[in-house]
C-alpha cells in the first residue's frame, strides 16, 4: 500500500518560497503606488488651490478614492495571506489543507499560493 504523503520537501517548500517572495514584490510595490495616489504624494493637480465648486467633479474624485481604498485592502489583505503562507513554509505546515489535513495539489498552489484549502473542501465550507 502507498504511503501518504503529509507534507512537502524542503526542495517543494523552497519553489513555493520563491513564487510567494515574486507576488510579495508584486502585491507591495501596487500597495505602496495605490497608497501614494490616495494620499496624493504622486500629483502634480492644482486641487489644493483651486476653488471647490464643481461637485460633480467632487463626487467622482471621492467615488475613485473609494475604490482605490478598497483595492489597497484587498492588496493588504492578499499580502497578508502571502506572509502567513511564508510562516507556514518556515514552520513546514505549507500546504497542508486546514481541514482535511491532506496535502493541497501544487496546481493550485502555484496559482493560489496562499490558498489554506483546496478547491474541494473551500467547495465543501461554502454549501455549510
Amino acid at each position: 500500500m502507498e504511503e501518504v504523503k503529509k507534507r512537502y520537501s524542503d526542495e517543494e517548500l523552497e519553489e513555493f518560497k520563491v513564487i510567494i517572495n515574486e507576488k510579495l514584490e508584486i502585491a507591495r510595490k501596487e500597495f505602496n503606488d495605490l497608497m501614494r495616489t490616495i494620499r496624493g504624494e504622486d500629483s502634480n493637480d492644482v486641487e489644493d488651490t483651486m476653488p471647490t465648486y464643481k461637485i460633480l467633479e467632487e463626487g467622482s474624485q471621492t467615488q475613485s478614492k473609494e475604490e482605490m481604498l478598497k483595492m489597497a485592502a484587498r492588496h493588504q489583505k492578499f499580502i497578508q495571506g502571502l506572509e502567513g503562507a511564508l510562516l507556514r513554509i518556515k514552520n513546514k505546515t505549507y500546504g497542508i489543507d486546514r481541514m482535511t489535513g491532506e496535502l493541497i495539489p501544487k496546481e493550485r498552489l502555484r496559482v493560489v499560493p496562499h490558498a489554506t484549502l483546496s478547491v474541494a473542501s473551500k467547495n465543501a465550507n461554502k454549501n455549510h
